[in-house]
């Protein structure tokens, strides 16, 4: 009986051990360059440029999560002899799986999903329209570690828009940077 609770101690002792060392928070800061296509019902494709921000943490070598602002320049077009102009802003949360490549894993692949507010104002010559509605985000691309505290990254992510009239799906690549404490 003792030697059997000295082996349960035992092994609870070093799966708490062996717990404690997965979870390594490691909080970062980071920017990227986005381009986001956007489908939009009777009008052409719309391809605006943004920058976003964003703090995470990745809580072991395998996943992380995110929160991020996102803002985008104005896109101009006529459409019909009417001047339009559209512009968005985003701000959400993305959860990050992470799948670590060769020996010093300084390459990983990356599976992103998460979801965001947008709020998008436009002005189609009658006048300011805004609009404003959750996007659910699926992505997926690759980080590269330049030391163990900087890393580049490149992803590419389907957005899905709820309630946001007209903007129904979107294609966003990003390109950006980050830094680890």
């Amino acid at each position: 009986m003792n030697k059997n609770i000295a082996l349960l101690a035992a092994v609870s002792a070093i799966a708490l051990a062996t717990s404690a060392n997965a979870l390594e928070f490691r909080p970062y800061v980071g920017a990227q360059y986005n381009l986001t296509s956007a489908s939009v019902k009777d009008m052409p494709n719309m391809d605006m440029h943004s920058y976003s921000v964003f703090v995470g943490t990745d809580y072991n070598r395998y996943f992380g999560t995110e929160v991020f602002y996102q803002n985008s320049n104005k896109w101009h077009k006529v459409i019909n002899d009417v001047k339009t102009k559209v512009d968005f802003e985003a701000y959400g949360l993305d959860l990050y799986g992470y799948l670590p490549l060769g020996c010093d894993r300084v390459f990983s692949l990356l599976g992103t999903a998460g979801i965001a507010n947008y709020d998008f104002d436009g002005d189609r010559g009658n006048g300011k329209e805004e609009d404003n509605g959750l996007g659910y985000r699926l992505g997926a691309g690759m980080q590269y570690n330049i030391t163990n505290n900087i890393a580049v990254r490149g992803i590419v992510r389907y957005i899905w828009a709820d309630k946001l009239d007209g903007f129904d799906h979107m294609m966003e690549y990003s390109l950006g940077a980050k830094y680890s404490f």
